[in-house]
């Protein structure tokens, strides 16, 4: 007859596998669903791009956009420079 504790470990470890196997099976199939389609021409999205004018240096960060790679905007008659956000 096998000890008490080898038979918690068993337990155990057929526990762990058979979250293993479930969260890799999760996965897999998440692989197979389509992309959600893009939204419809003229609604505004959510993007988060940093912009600074090379003339005064003022920056602004821009949040909704009508599309995902938007133009960038103009300040002191120049196209202001996107830059990478510090701390975000």
């Amino acid at each position: 007859m096998p000890a008490v504790s080898t038979i918690i470990w068993v337990a155990i470890g057929v526990l762990i596998g058979w979250v293993l196997w479930k969260s890799g099976i999760g996965m897999l199939r998440s692989f197979t669903r389509l992309p959600p389609e893009p939204p419809p021409t003229g609604e505004l999205r959510k993007i988060k791009r940093n912009y600074r004018c090379d003339v005064c240096g003022v920056e602004m960060r821009m949040t909704m956009a009508p599309d995902e790679d938007p133009p960038p905007p103009r300040h002191c008659l120049e196209d202001m420079i996107e830059v990478a956000p510090l701390y975000d």
